[in-house]
């Protein structure tokens, strides 16, 4: 057995998140009894590998994530590397519930090339509950 393997172990994850068969499997789109014969040790593929560790190791929400955010962390790694390093580390602090560091404390390069600085213009909300 692979190390990856028993890291990923699909039935340890799913008792310690408390869920039964149907709610961890279907929220990565395999069937209930699909995920019984992988937790059975049946050899999972890649992409399910994949899919269980972002969604119930990672705890990504995958509905959240578009193919720009992956585009923006590549650019930001080639282009930027240090800015990238500096804003990693910030989240890192944030979700281990550290205080970050002052946003100060993140460099910021006054125009990334290939990126114009994006005008933020806040919403307008009318008396009919839309926004202008």
């Amino acid at each position: 057995m692979k190390f990856f393997d028993r890291v990923l172990n699909p039935r340890e994850i799913r008792r310690r998140l408390g869920m039964n068969q149907e709610q961890f499997w279907t929220q990565i789109g395999v069937t209930q009894s699909g995920g019984s014969r992988y937790e059975s040790g049946r050899e999972m593929p890649r992409p399910v590998k994949e899919l269980l560790r972002l969604v119930h190791v990672e705890q990504i929400d995958l509905s959240q994530v578009k193919r720009v955010d992956f585009e923006i962390i590549s650019y930001l790694k080639e282009a930027h590397p240090d800015l990238y390093r500096n804003l990693r580390r910030a989240a890192r602090s944030r979700t281990a519930g550290q205080e970050p560091p002052a946003f100060a404390d993140v460099a910021i390069p006054a125009v990334a090339e290939g990126f114009a600085p994006a005008t933020v213009t806040p919403a307008v909300q009318t008396g009919d509950g839309h926004s202008d």
